[in-house]
């Protein structure tokens, strides 16, 4: 009997379905990877000893599982905890303490960090906090009208709320109010996605956002007063008010690339440079699939007993050629967003409007949004924040500027050198930099990077449906299931196929359930006390960034 499961692709989902299976079932994964690294959208890249984090990746979850899980791959350092004043950690809503035989000791590098969280907003070339302050530094930068008129317009955003939530315009309105939403979010939310938000989907901001609002920015601040600030778990707070978050040492793809290791160490195999080009069927069940070495132009063909697809829908769909047109044009016509990086290497940051001392080579953020409408630049990443070891020379700034497109437009089709030096351009014009600083530099392109929310989407349940049809046939991950999901949601996709594998079911309510609701569908339990073993980190309790 065929003992194999192919699974499309190396990312978090795909990655982490391939250790469940070795963990869990007889089964034996065998991965197919477009790339020559593993890590998807969540991969390190590596340039010229700098690394870059595509996107911003915290490792931070609601679900104790994912916590459990990363932990055990990678340990958080024992200084990184003692710096961050940790005497207890907060697990599944206790607070518990750990011996230091669960830590890892220092100067390890298979370790995670304990980083704190900061992300302002740029507006007016001033910078604001995110999320939105009550406090004297808004004050200033917004003006007493300016505040008056948006805290008027959120108090009629309550007595005249927008019913139903249509769009992605009426979520905020309802939550921000017209003035904060147009000041602080309409901008940002259309270079993202290149269309109106009044034509995106309300489902993306009840994904995103969650539970966020004006009620719960003032609630959070409230409690901080009441805190000891020793929570790192944090799992109460709402994924846009966390303020620590875990991170590998070098970067997300240490995580991925570990989690590969164990899996092709477990007896899985990894093919990277070969992608799925042919899916073959028996009626309503996955039989095998062809995969192309892409420096070769071989093909070969591998049988299967289940499917995990990773890949995006519109490119399984179109493989498996259904016999329905309203699901092959759905999922043809399903939108995405692409995505370019500029990692930019600079001496230093200008400080203007900034807090930071005056001797400080850059801004203390992890990240900033660009909320300027006259640049094209969406959001900055500062390396040197997420953590330390990202840049090679500790003397200069490592950033990261991100760039919402579509694959062949004005943006795309810029040649490296080229967009490199509107890039510095942009950075310059707004301020942040002065282009005498910059030292080196690198253009990163990720095709459907972003599955979005307008447009045909409205009709994916048909498509959804269909795929559910197919008894051993998963989709799972961001691309996968045409959702624009952190990698926790989609290890916890992936670890729910594995389980309905394990446990010989066939309804895949549990994968499409998840991040539909605050909480990931994880219910708080008392915690069973149990011996963590010598090389696991203590149990702490994500996004790529919101």
């Amino acid at each position: 009997m065929n003992d194999i499961a192919i699974i499309a692709g190396a990312g978090p989902a795909g990655l982490t379905a391939a250790l469940e299976l070795v963990r869990h079932t007889h089964l034996r994964p065998v991965i197919f990877e477009t790339d020559h690294q593993p890590g998807g959208i969540s991969r390190t890249i590596q340039y010229r000893g700098n690394r870059m984090d595509i996107g911003g990746h915290r490792f931070f979850s609601k679900s104790d599982w994912v916590m459990n899980w990363w932990q055990e791959i990678l340990p958080v350092a024992e200084d990184q905890l003692e710096a961050a004043g940790e005497c207890n950690l907060v697990y599944q809503g206790s607070s518990r303490s750990f011996s230091p035989g669960s830590r890892a000791k220092p100067n390890r590098d298979d370790v995670m960090l304990v980083r704190p969280r900061l992300s302002r907003i740029y507006y007016r070339r001033k910078l604001f906090d995110y999320p939105l302050k009550l406090n004297a530094a808004t004050l200033m930068n917004m003006g007493v009208l300016e505040t008056l008129v948006a805290g008027t317009s959120y108090a009629y955003a309550q007595v005249a709320r927008r019913n139903p939530e249509v769009s992605l315009e009426d979520f905020l309105i309802n939550r921000f109010g017209d003035r904060l939403y147009r000041t602080f979010f309409k901008s940002y939310t259309e270079k993202v996605w290149g269309v109106s938000c009044r034509d995106i989907s309300a489902e993306w901001g009840a994904q995103r956002i969650k539970g966020l609002s004006i009620t719960k920015v003032l609630t959070h601040a409230l409690s901080k007063l009441c805190s000891s600030g020793a929570d790192v778990a944090q799992r109460s707070v709402e994924t846009s008010l966390i303020e620590r978050f875990l991170y590998p040492k070098y970067g997300p793809g240490q995580m991925w690339e570990t989690v590969a290791d164990r899996v092709v160490a477990a007896g899985g195999e990894i093919h990277y440079g070969h992608t799925i080009v042919g899916i073959h069927r028996d009626g309503e069940r996955i039989t095998a699939v062809d995969a192309r070495d892409t420096k070769t132009g071989e093909v070969r063909r591998m049988e299967c007993a289940q499917f995990f697809s990773t890949m995006p829908i519109k490119e399984l769909v179109r493989q498996l050629a259904p016999e329905r047109a309203d699901v092959l044009g759905t999922a043809q016509a399903l939108p995405y967003r692409d995505f370019m990086t500029v990692g930019l290497l600079v001496r230093r940051m200008k400080m203007a409007g900034a807090t930071a001392p005056s001797a400080a080579r850059c801004l203390p953020d992890n990240w900033i949004y660009v909320q300027e409408p006259d640049v094209r630049l969406g959001r900055l990443q500062i390396f040197n924040n997420w953590s330390p070891h990202l840049v090679a020379d500790p003397d200069t700034v490592w950033l990261g500027l991100e760039y919402f497109c579509q694959e062949g437009d004005d943006l795309w089709a810029q040649r490296d050198g080229q967009f490199l030096d509107f890039a510095s351009r942009e950075l310059e014009k707004i301020g942040l930099i002065d282009r005498e600083a910059v030292l080196d530099g690198t253009v990163v392109r990720v095709p459907k990077a972003y599955p979005a929310y307008f447009g045909e989407y409205s009709n994916i349940g048909r498509v959804r449906e269909w795929l559910d049809t197919f008894p051993n046939l998963f989709a799972i991950g961001r691309n996968g299931m045409h959702r624009y999901n952190n990698q926790d949601h989609s290890m916890l996709a992936a670890r729910a196929a594995v389980e309905c594998i394990a446990e010989g079911r066939t309804d895949k309510s549990a994968l499409w359930a998840i991040n539909t609701e605050e909480d990931y569908h994880e219910e708080v339990k008392e915690p069973t006390p149990a011996a963590p073993s010598s090389d696991a980190g203590p149990v702490v309790e994500q996004k790529s960034a919101a």
